[in-house]
C-alpha cells in the first residue's frame, strides 16, 4: 500500500471588512499551515490584511494571496466575465496590496489562491489559469521566489501551473460536497457538516488516496500526486471545531508515516 499524503491544513483568512467580522480567526489560526488572506475585491480591506498577516507571523503560519473578482456585495462567489489581461490586472492589483503588508512585517508570500468564482473558472479556463500563474511569475523575485498556485488537481489549475514550473499545490476541501464526477461543489453559504463526516473523508483522503463524493463512494484522488493541503472555510459553521479535528488528523497520520 502506498504510503498516506502528506498534507496541510489551510484557510480562508482575513475576510471581514470595516468593523464586520466573519469566523473566529484567532483561534482558526493556531490550527493552520496556511493562511489565505483576502486581498480587498471580496472582503477585508487594509486594516484587517494587516491584522492577519500579523496573526499570522505570531502564529507561524505561512501567507498566501486569496484574491477575488471585483464582487464585495456577492463576496466573490459569483461568476463574472472577464478576459486574461483584465483579470491579470485585477490580481497584480491585489497580490501587491498583500504584499505591502507580507514587507511590513517581514514575511513572504509562500503561494496564491484564487477565491470562490475565480476559484471556479480559472479550473475550467486555461487562458485565466495562464493569467494567474503570470501573475505568480510576476511576484517571484527576491524574497518571494518560488510562490505556488493552490487549487484543483486534474484542472487547468495543475495543467497551467505545470507548463510554467510553477509549484501546484492540490486542495481538498473538508467543507464542501464533491459530485459523483469528482466535481467540487461550491456554494453562495456555506452548511454546517457533521465533524463524525468530516472525519471519514479526512480519513478516507489521507490514508486510502480516495475523495468521498455526495453520493456516498469513493473516486481516486488524482494521478502521481503526494501531497494535499486541505481546505476548512472561516465562514463555515463550526469551523473552528472542523479545523482541530482535520489538524488532529493530519498529525497523526503524519507521525504514522514517518513525516515528522
Amino acid at each position: 500500500m502506498e504510503k498516506p499524503l502528506r498534507a496541510t491544513l489551510n484557510c480562508d483568512m482575513g475576510e471581514g471588512f470595516s468593523l464586520y467580522s466573519i469566523g473566529d480567526d484567532e483561534t482558526i489560526m493556531e490550527s493552520i499551515h496556511l493562511a489565505n488572506v483576502a486581498c480587498g475585491f471580496h472582503a477585508s480591506d487594509f486594516s484587517i490584511m494587516d491584522k492577519s498577516v500579523e496573526l499570522a507571523k505570531a502564529n507561524n503560519v505561512q501567507v498566501g494571496a486569496h484574491p477575488s473578482l471585483p464582487d464585495l456585495q456577492g463576496f466573490g462567489r459569483r461568476e463574472m466575465s472577464i478576459e486574461p489581461q483584465e483579470l491579470t490586472s485585477c490580481l497584480v492589483y491585489q497580490v501587491g496590496a498583500l504584499s505591502g503588508f507580507l514587507k511590513l512585517h517581514g514575511l513572504r508570500l509562500n503561494h496564491i489562491k484564487p477565491h470562490g468564482a475565480l476559484y471556479a473558472q480559472t479550473s475550467r479556463s486555461l487562458a485565466l489559469a495562464r493569467a494567474v500563474v503570470g501573475v505568480i511569475k510576476l511576484f517571484s523575485q527576491g524574497q518571494d521566489k518560488d510562490i505556488s498556485l493552490i487549487g484543483l488537481p486534474g484542472t487547468a489549475h495543475q495543467t497551467s501551473a505545470e507548463e510554467a514550473g510553477v509549484k501546484f499545490i492540490p486542495e481538498w476541501f473538508a467543507d464542501l460536497e464533491y459530485g459523483s464526477q469528482g466535481n467540487l461543489i461550491i456554494t453562495k453559504k456555506h452548511s454546517a457538516v457533521s465533524l463524525d463526516a468530516v472525519r471519514q473523508k479526512v480519513h478516507r483522503l489521507l490514508k486510502y488516496r480516495q475523495i468521498t463524493t455526495i453520493d456516498g463512494s469513493y473516486l481516486p484522488w488524482g494521478d502521481n500526486l503526494t501531497e494535499v493541503t486541505i481546505c476548512v472555510h472561516c465562514d463555515t459553521p463550526g469551523a473552528v471545531e472542523i479545523a482541530r479535528v482535520v489538524k488532529e488528523i493530519i498529525d497523526e497520520t503524519d507521525r504514522s508515516a514517518g513525516y515528522v
